[in-house]
């Protein structure tokens, strides 16, 4: 029997990277968080009970109040929209994990911020993992990224990293990517769970103790999740998701995680031949101004964070040749557009259950709020009886099930944004308030006196321009079924 229970002890136990959940044989998905590929032998023998001593302490206690905190201002990166997101600028030893799609624009814009703090004259060190030293110089030509006091090397190893720390003694480090190097002292393969862990470990040290502001890049998974621990994403100060279509110059940064300032805001960025560019104003992206009005198209305002953005919805509906209609977005929850179109039959007696109906925003934004489904609904009406709207107007607002248009957050916000771009009429939720001076609110209460407000803006416009070509705006009859 004492050998038995000799051998139970000695028996090798695993444990789980990503949530501690611990088992007694190896298994391929952690029991616990359902992950994959995270669960590591942990060690031999049943665990011991330690029991730790007081020690001196390296610094003494003081009072909040008497904390010297100039030495942690964050220090402006000299470009506007990363700023904004960072809370004013990168924190002397912060560190920042920036995660994104490949081809998403991260190593380009963590170049052009190791340039700006070079021309300040801080000293920067650029870590390339992924490329050569030579390729990493030419895309700093092409995005004018060339700096005497930015220093680039190309090293996969920590140990070297490290070295090369020692030697620059830069004020900003940028490693290109947490994934491609690894320690000589720990098993395992790049990017693997223990060697992500060891290398983010060193250099969040290296980065605390000579008060050096840290960017990492880190990789992301087939779900847009970033990879490797979830104790990475809890070790860093601040977490970046860069998000951007392929086919899109819009890059939008958010601020997933950040101890030194807001969660709450959005960078905008335009990708372009010669790098990115701060977009302070990126509304213009999203609208199409045309000389004729067309059907199945109405203007939104979204919030990303604190800023509203004015985004454009389009939609065409058609006969389906079919047995099942066809039902296509792109930028939409397509969940939220299959209700909004029952909504539109049930409660507003819209006959598109045989029609193909497709609807899209402009400039690859993508609307994931709610506020943005009464100008769904309105334009999938207007593509429907083919009739355009008001070319100054427009829609805000939640739909329910009930056909009931529910109130949204910051609606005095969006309508100032909306009067600053030249709209002067809204179709808000009731109870929105007191709009700004120049722009008029037509309150509905649900999606059919929405329409009624849309009939009665048509006549509205159609007075004031009386002298507008027929053949330009001729939308009063369709719209009074409602």
């Amino acid at each position: 029997m004492a050998k038995t229970s000799t051998s139970r002890a000695l028996r090798p136990s695993y444990r789980c990277g990503e949530c501690g959940w611990q088992t007694s044989k190896w298994v391929g998905r952690c029991g616990e968080c359902q992950a994959w590929g995270t669960v590591e032998e942990s060690g031999v023998g049943a665990a011991r009970v330690t029991v730790t001593s007081a020690q001196p302490v390296t610094q003494p206690a003081i009072p909040i109040d008497e904390v010297d905190v100039e030495a942690a201002r964050a220090e402006p990166t000299r470009i506007g929209e990363l700023d904004r997101v960072l809370g004013g600028g990168l924190v002397p030893g912060a560190v920042v994990l920036v995660a994104g799609e490949p081809g998403v624009g991260k190593s380009t814009l963590l170049l052009e911020t190791a340039a700006e703090r070079a021309r300040a004259g801080g000293r920067s060190l650029y870590v390339s993992g992924e490329e050569s030293a030579a390729q990493v110089r030419l895309r700093a030509e092409r995005v004018d990224a060339l700096a005497p006091r930015l220093f680039l090397t190309a090293e996969t190893d920590l140990g070297a990293v490290l070295g090369q720390i020692d030697a620059v003694r830069p004020d900003l480090i940028v490693l290109d990517s947490v994934q491609t190097v690894a320690s000589a002292q720990v098993d395992g393969a790049p990017g693997g769970v223990t060697q992500v862990r060891e290398v983010a470990g060193s250099l969040i040290r290296v980065a605390k103790e000579r008060n050096i502001a840290t960017i990492v890049v880190g990789h992301v998974t087939k779900d847009g999740s970033i990879a490797g621990p979830r104790a990475l994403e809890h070790l860093v100060d601040v977490v970046l998701h860069f998000e951007g279509e392929r086919h899109s110059r819009l890059r939008l940064v958010r601020a997933v995680k950040n101890r030194y300032g807001p969660t709450d805001e959005v960078g905008c960025f335009d990708f372009a031949d010669g790098g990115l560019q701060s977009l302070p104003d990126p509304s213009g992206l999203f609208l199409t101004r045309r000389a004729v009005p067309v059907s199945g198209s109405c203007v939104t305002v979204t919030l990303e964070g604190k800023r509203p953005l004015l985004a454009e919805v389009q939609s065409l509906v058609a006969a389906s040749a079919l047995g099942t209609p066809r039902r296509a977005t792109s930028g939409l929850d397509s969940s939220r557009m299959a209700m909004i179109l029952a909504v539109l039959e049930r409660r507003c007696n819209l006959r598109i259950g045989n029609q193909d109906v497709y609807a899209s925003t402009v400039g690859g934004v993508k609307l994931r709020e709610p506020a943005s489904d009464l100008a769904v609904a309105v334009a999938v009406a207007s593509a429907t009886i083919d009739q355009p709207l008001p070319p100054y107007m427009i829609a805000i607002g939640e739909v329910g099930l009930g056909g009931d248009i529910r109130r949204v957050t910051g609606v005095e916000r969006r309508l100032s944004e909306a009067m600053r771009l030249g709209f002067t009429d809204a179709i808000v939720p009731p109870d929105s308030g007191t709009p700004p001076d120049g722009i008029r609110a037509w309150e509905a209460s649900n999606v059919s006196e929405a329409l009624r407000a849309v009939s009665r803006l048509v006549k509205v416009v159609r007075i004031e321009q009386p002298d507008e070509p027929q053949e330009q705006w001729e939308p009063q009859a369709p719209w009074e079924k409602w």
